[in-house]
């Protein structure tokens, strides 16, 4: 059983505070699990931001206070230079003419936010999956602009921030996929991502950034756990990201699927996942629809419903096959 819960506030105020609390003493264990000397001092992390993404510095001021201000908090909510992590996760672009896109994350369900998160932070609408608390793995905001991550699979990790964080800034400050490309070539991140991006009018891409290397750009309507050859060849057997790719590049190209058995297929194998005994599983199915400013968490049998124009907050006790 997952709990999960749908909570709106639309400037940071004593919602936010009060999940920072609950969430930061597992989030401290894991930002310090290699030491405190392994993560970036205040100072250069605060400059990286205000280098790559100065647009959401005062945000990130404002959440460092309601945060309590500490040293370690306001390090670690700027995303520069996290542990490494890894996930699976499957996306693509529906080939309809409506834009959807559908996408799979995998991933530890005992490290997990569990939480669809919609704010107006400095005046935009964002609704999506949070990581970290204001970090995004998926997200839409209300200009019609979506966005989903997957790992890279690869091993490298350098410099950069972590991809949740570079996701919040995409919808913070972007409105089409041309602009979220941009910001997704020229901002760093610590590990290797698939991010694939679709606007309400139809234009996608899947940027494929890298550590060690520059962002390619490229217009895949699909993205799995490799980039454009498998390097981690381990990681790629383990989680099928070959199988994977081939399946949804079948559906798109020789079946033709309608939009809801396209996202059917989702929730099933090859693509849906219950190997939480090996670490991680498919913890959810998201559908967002920018055109209309929904998006759907789904998971087999259950299907929780929200929009820019309607946002229940709540909880849901979910049944995730597989998951303890």
């Amino acid at each position: 059983m997952v709990v999960w819960r749908a909570i709106a506030e639309n400037a940071p105020g004593p919602k936010w505070a009060g999940l920072f609390h609950e969430y930061w003493p597992a989030y401290r264990k894991w930002w310090l699990r290699a030491g405190e000397e392994a993560r970036p001092t205040y100072r250069q992390s605060r400059r990286a931001l205000q280098t790559h993404m100065p647009e959401i510095v005062d945000l990130y001021d404002e959440l460092c206070e309601l945060a309590g201000g500490g040293d370690h908090a306001a390090r670690f909510l700027s995303f520069y230079e996290p542990p490494p992590y890894l996930s699976g996760c499957s996306q693509a672009v529906w080939p309809g003419r409506e834009p959807v896109m559908v996408r799979n994350y995998d991933y530890n369900p005992n490290a997990f936010d569990s939480l669809v998160l919609k704010t107006r932070w400095q005046g935009r609408g964002v609704i999506g999956v949070s990581d970290g608390l204001w970090g995004l793995v998926d997200g839409m905001n209300d200009a019609g602009l979506a966005v989903s991550l997957t790992f890279g699979g690869r091993r490298v990790v350098g410099d950069g921030f972590g991809v949740p964080i570079i996701l919040r800034y995409v919808l913070q400050t972007c409105e089409t996929t041309e602009e979220a490309g941009e910001a997704l070539s020229r901002i760093p991140t610590h590990m290797s991502y698939n991010v694939t991006v679709l606007d309400k009018e139809r234009r996608y891409l899947t940027a494929m950034l890298s550590p060690d290397r520059d962002a390619i750009l490229t217009r895949a309507a699909v993205a799995t756990n490799h980039q454009e050859n498998v390097e981690w060849i381990s990681h790629a057997r383990f989680t099928a990201t070959v199988e994977r790719e081939r399946f949804l590049l079948q559906r798109l190209t020789l079946h033709r699927d309608p939009e809801d058995k396209f996202i059917a297929a989702f929730l099933k194998p090859p693509l849906y996942s219950t190997a939480f005994h090996h670490g991680f599983g498919t913890l959810y199915t998201a559908v967002y629809r920018p055109r209309k400013g929904q998006i759907e968490i789904r998971w087999p049998g259950t299907v929780w419903s929200h929009s820019f124009r309607k946002f229940e907050e709540g909880a849901r006790h979910v049944e995730v096959p597989g998951a303890a």
